[in-house]
């Protein structure tokens, strides 16, 4: 499972917060993405370039 950083506040959601890819689907070109918390309590759709813009990937792995 990918984990990502939130490298800005965001919907919310304050900077600095870890996340893991759930799942990402790709429909005509468009890539979409969902996040979740590790306490499960955010869940976070976003697309290809929020995911680029706003988020800093940290590593392969389980949960821990």
């Amino acid at each position: 499972m990918k984990k990502y950083k939130l490298k800005k506040n965001f919907r919310g959601i304050k900077r600095g917060t870890h996340l893991y890819l759930i799942a990402e689907s790709e429909f005509i070109g468009v890539k979409e993405f969902v996040l979740r918390t590790k306490d499960l309590s955010i869940r976070l759709s976003i697309n290809e370039k929020e995911l680029e813009d706003n988020f800093i990937f940290l590593s392969y792995g389980a949960i821990d």
